[in-house]
């Protein structure tokens, strides 16, 4: 997992071979964690079609006390096979990144943040 450091620019810029300035962009979205699962996974078929796998990831916090519980989607087929899997309390690893999912509620307009794993082991 590569970082970044805090004073580096989100962006820069430089010419390219027709001396126009392009943008670049250093944007990052990696997230390892390491948990306990707080329940059995559950999977979802959505309108589209698509089939997730979601379940909650708590992690303690490290500088003050208390935990997160963090959603965690397990998308492709081989993760979702591994999240199904999973048993209430066991640790696991999680690499992913973190992304916004929309949708059309009662409500109007509703969102959330959640984990997307790109792989999940125990530990």
């Amino acid at each position: 997992m590569a970082t970044k450091s805090a004073t580096t620019k989100a962006k820069s810029s430089k010419k390219n071979s027709d001396s126009e300035y392009v943008e670049e962009d250093y944007s990052l979205n990696d997230v390892l964690l390491r948990g306990r699962v707080s329940a059995p996974a559950t999977m979802k078929e959505l309108p589209s079609g698509d089939k997730v796998v979601e379940f909650r990831l708590i992690v303690t916090r490290s500088e003050r006390e208390g935990v997160d519980t963090l959603d965690i989607g397990a998308w492709s087929a081989s993760s979702r096979k591994m999240a199904l899997a999973l048993k209430s309390d066991e640790w696991v690893e999680i690499s992913g990144s973190v992304h916004r999912r929309f949708w059309q509620s009662p409500g109007g307009l509703a969102s959330r943040w959640q984990i997307e794993a790109a792989s999940i082991s125990r530990i």
